[in-house]
C-alpha cells in the first residue's frame, strides 16, 4: 500500500452528531397517517416451540508422549515466529490437559489476536471473528497432523506472511547490532566525502542490499538509495537527506520491529476469507486501494484524519454515491470555524455557498450548496457510526503533500471520479453518459450501486512488497503504542488469573 491526501473539511467524530444524508436528497413525501400492517394470521396451527439441545463440549484429547514432545516444539518456535514471543518459551515441563490447553490458547493468539472485546477502543470498530480451536486440533491429534494444524494456525493473506518474513528479517538485524545513527552534516548531498557520508551509506546498506556498504563518497548510488528510503518511510524521494530523513533513519530497530508485531496483530482481526472485490484504505499511508482477489487493481492516494480527529478503523459496504452532494455541516466544525469567521468577516458564509437552515427549537445549522461543497462532486456512502465517509474535494493541492492526515476523519479521495464509474459501471441505470449529465446539472442524486462493495479502513504502519521490501510510517495517532500496552495488560491479567 502506498500514501494518499487532503481538504480539512472532512470530519469523522465531528461527524457523528451532523447529517449524514444531503437536504438535497429527497425522499417520496410520506402520508403523515402511519400506516400499520396487518396483523400476521397462522395459516397452519402453530407447533409447540423447538427447545434445542444443549450440546456438551467436547472433550480435550488425550496426546502420546511423542505428541507432547513435538507439539511443545512447535508451539515455541511458533510463537516466536508469529511475533507472540522474542524467545522460546520453556513448554518442555507441561504435559496433558495443561500442553493442551497452552495449544489452544495459543491457536486463538495466532487466529484471532490476543485482546479481549472489552480492550478495544470505541474507534477500533473491528472484531476478530469468533473462534474455537478445539475441533480441528482434536481432528490433527487423531490423524497425527500437528505440524499442519499449527501451520494452518496464521491469517491467510499475503500481507501478513510478508511481516512474519520482515519480523524475521529484522530480529537478525537486531542480533547483529541494529544500525549505526546518521548525524546532521553538510557532507550529505550529491558529491560530498567524509566519516559522515560514510555512516549513512552503512546505515542504509542494513535495509538495502543493493548498496554496498563500502565507501565514504555520496554518489549517484548513494543518491539513489537515499530515495529509496524516503519512499519506504512515506517522505519526498527528493533525496536530501534533511531531518526528517534523518530522524526515520535513526529510528531504533527495535521499534521497528514493535509496529511490525502491532500490525500482525491487526491483521488477526480481519475475517479468514476477504471479498474478492473490495477497497482497502490504509489511514496511516494514506492511500486507497481496490482490489481484485488479492491483487491490487487501482490505488490512489486519499487524505485522512489528522491526530485528534482520527479516521477510524471499519468494516462496512459502500451502497451508494451521491453525485453533486450538499454538505450539512457538524455543529461542532460550524461552532470551531465557520461561525467565528463570519462574525470575523461578515458575508463569509454567503461568499462560500453555505445556507442558515432554521431547525426546531430555534437553533441554526449550515449547509454548503452542492456547487460549492467541501465534498466535491462524490461522496461515497457506507453505514457505520461514526459518519464517515468516502469523498471528493475541491482542495486538490493536498495531495501533493506527502503528510496527508489533515481532515477531520472522512476520506478525501484524489481520484473520486474514477472509482464512482468502476463502483457504477454494473449498475444498467448509470451509464457513463447518464452520470455525466447528472454531473452538469448539478442536482443532487443518489445513485444505488448494483454490487454494494466491501470496504475496509485499515490502520498499516508497517507493511511489505511481495518481494519482502519493508515499509513503514509513523504512528500518528500513537495506535501501535496503545495495541501493545492493552496486549501486555491483557496478559498479566491472565497470568493473575491462572495463579
Amino acid at each position: 500500500m502506498k500514501a494518499i491526501t487532503d481538504h480539512r473539511l472532512c470530519f469523522a467524530r465531528a461527524l457523528r452528531r451532523a447529517l449524514f444524508a444531503g437536504a438535497g436528497l429527497t425522499l417520496a413525501n410520506v402520508a403523515s397517517a402511519q400506516v400499520l400492517p396487518p396483523p400476521v394470521v397462522p395459516t397452519v396451527p402453530m407447533a409447540a416451540p423447538m427447545v434445542q439441545p444443549i450440546l456438551a463440549p467436547l472433550p480435550l484429547p488425550t496426546l502420546t508422549a511423542a505428541q507432547e514432545s513435538e507439539l511443545a516444539r512447535l508451539l515455541a518456535r511458533d510463537a516466536v515466529t508469529q511475533g507472540l514471543k522474542d524467545r522460546e518459551p520453556l513448554l518442555g515441563a507441561l504435559s496433558g490437559p495443561a500442553l493442551v490447553q497452552a495449544a489452544l490458547d495459543h491457536a486463538h493468539a495466532v487466529r484471532a489476536g490476543r485482546l479481549d472485546t472489552a480492550d478495544f477502543q470505541k474507534d477500533w470498530a473491528m472484531r476478530p471473528q469468533s473462534y474455537d480451536p478445539l475441533p480441528a486440533f482434536r481432528d490433527a491429534v487423531a490423524k497425527d497432523r500437528l505440524a499442519a494444524w499449527v501451520a494452518s494456525l496464521p491469517p491467510p493473506y499475503a500481507g501478513y506472511d510478508t511481516l512474519v518474513a520482515g519480523l524475521a528479517r529484522y530480529r537478525k538485524i537486531a542480533a547483529n547490532g541494529g544500525w549505526p545513527i546518521v548525524a546532521a552534516g553538510s557532507d550529505l548531498r550529491m558529491g560530498g566525502r567524509g566519516p559522515q557520508v560514510a555512516a549513512l551509506r552503512k546505515r542504509l546498506a542494513v535495509e538495502d542490499s543493493e548498496l554496498s556498504a563500502s565507501g565514504d563518497s555520496f554518489d549517484p548510488a548513494l543518491l539513489d538509495a537515499v530515495r529509496r528510503a524516503q519512499r519506504r518511510y512515506g517522505l519526498n524521494p527528493a533525496g536530501q537527506v534533511g531531518a526528517q530523513t534523518i530522524a526515520s533513519l535513526n529510528v531504533p530497530v527495535g521499534e521497528r520491529i514493535k509496529q511490525i508485531k502491532a500490525n500482525m496483530e491487526r491483521w488477526r482481526w480481519l475475517p479468514t476469507e476477504l471479498e474478492k472485490n473490495r477497497i482497502q484504505v490504509n489511514i496511516a499511508a494514506a492511500v486507497l486501494t481496490v482490489f481484485d482477489g488479492d491483487q491490487p487493481v487501482t490505488s490512489m492516494k486519499a487524505v485522512t484524519g489528522r491526530p485528534g480527529d482520527e479516521t477510524p478503523m471499519l468494516t462496512s459496504t459502500i451502497h451508494s454515491i451521491v453525485l453533486n452532494p450538499p454538505w450539512n455541516v457538524p455543529s461542532s466544525i460550524a461552532d470551531k470555524e465557520l461561525w467565528p469567521k463570519e462574525r470575523a468577516n461578515p458575508g463569509y458564509l454567503k461568499r462560500n455557498g453555505f445556507r442558515v437552515i432554521e431547525t426546531e427549537g430555534g437553533g441554526r445549522r449550515l449547509q454548503q450548496a452542492s456547487e460549492r461543497s467541501a465534498l466535491g462532486r462524490f461522496k461515497f456512502d457506507f453505514d457505520n457510526p461514526f459518519a464517515v465517509y468516502l469523498h471528493d474535494t475541491p482542495a486538490q493541492s493536498g495531495f501533493a503533500n506527502f503528510d496527508r492526515l489533515a481532515s477531520h476523519g472522512c476520506v478525501r479521495l484524489e481520484k473520486p471520479e474514477d472509482l464512482a464509474r468502476l463502483l457504477l459501471r454494473t449498475t444498467p441505470d448509470w451509464s457513463a453518459g447518464q452520470i455525466d449529465t447528472t454531473l452538469a446539472s448539478g442536482k443532487t442524486v443518489r445513485a444505488r450501486v448494483a454490487d454494494p462493495v466491501k470496504v475496509y479502513l485499515l490502520y498499516w504502519t508497517a507493511f511489505a512488497t511481495p518481494n519482502g521490501t519493508m515499509s513503514f510510517r509513523e504512528d500518528p495517532y500513537k495506535w501501535d503504542g496503545v495495541l501493545a500496552n492493552k496486549i501486555a495488560a491483557r496478559a498479566e491479567a491472565s497470568q493473575l488469573a491462572a495463579r
